[in-house]
């Protein structure tokens, strides 16, 4: 447990706090930053009628962590009960998990991993070891609910060496992969010229991908706001039946086969 100064120290730069945001979740980090989510597009339910263009897949890349760490909330930013953040330009990370009717996905485990400030990944051949940033949890993940919403506090991506700066998302339901892609940066300039972004040929689908990082108003160090909303090739009726047969151990999912390593 942190004592009354430590809890001090860490809110005034890093808010909110581990525990909080563990304890009450979304609801707590919306409380905190009144000036982010107060407005109500951020829950809004569009019940669109037409079917939705379904969020393209990326690759997971070869650095989904190898072991996970055993810190794994919604909080990148701070590991456990330490006092000291990651490294770099701190980000409200939120969006909302719909269906292709346009329909809020209760439930859903929503997974991102990237690399630190310093361009490293969790993972044990993520880059060099010594240039790590020990803070950076680099794995997160977060339960949706009701509307299908889901929240992460963590860093703006950087560059790597032969990509675009992205963040590695994962939406899984009932135990099954719905969706593998990532996030880029809208108009950085290194999109044009990553191969794996430029693999997507749709602009419309590209479009998907590309999200803007917001300056936060009112914070007084920076804070980022950024919102990327997925759609995934899952309708109520499907997710029910996929809910059965996962109670049925013959023929659970095995998660992890056939996955694509390209970064």
């Amino acid at each position: 447990m942190k004592n009354e100064s430590q809890k001090q120290s860490s809110s005034s730069l890093v808010l909110p706090r581990r525990g909080f945001l563990r304890q009450a979740g979304f609801a707590s980090a919306a409380l905190a930053m009144p000036s982010l989510f107060s407005n109500p597009a951020f829950f809004e339910n569009r019940g669109r009628f037409a079917e939705e263009l379904l969020t393209p897949t990326m690759t997971e890349g070869p650095f989904y962590p190898d072991s996970l760490p055993l810190d794994t909330d919604n909080d990148l930013l701070i590991l456990n009960d330490s006092i000291n953040p990651a490294i770099g330009e701190i980000t409200h990370l939120h969006g909302t998990v719909r269906d292709q009717n346009g329909n809020p996905v209760r439930n859903a485990v929503v997974e991102i991993w990237q690399c630190d400030g310093n361009g490293v990944y969790l993972h044990s051949r993520g880059g060099s070891r010594e240039q790590m940033d020990s803070n950076f949890q680099g794995f997160g993940r977060f339960t949706t609910g009701v509307n299908g919403e889901y929240y992460f506090r963590t860093i703006k991506p950087v560059t790597y060496p032969g990509r675009t700066p992205h963040i590695h998302f994962a939406v899984n339901t009932n135990g099954h992969r719905r969706l593998t892609t990532q996030m880029l940066i809208n108009g950085h300039e290194q999109n044009e010229g990553d191969g794996l972004f430029k693999a997507i040929r749709d602009p419309e689908l590209r479009n998907l991908l590309l999200v803007d990082f917001n300056p936060i108003e009112g914070s007084s160090i920076g804070e980022l706001s950024a919102q990327f909303d997925m759609t995934i090739g899952i309708t109520p009726d499907e997710d029910q039946a996929a809910e059965q047969q996962e109670a049925r151990p013959e023929i659970r999912d095995r998660q992890g086969r056939g996955r694509r390593r390209d970064r």
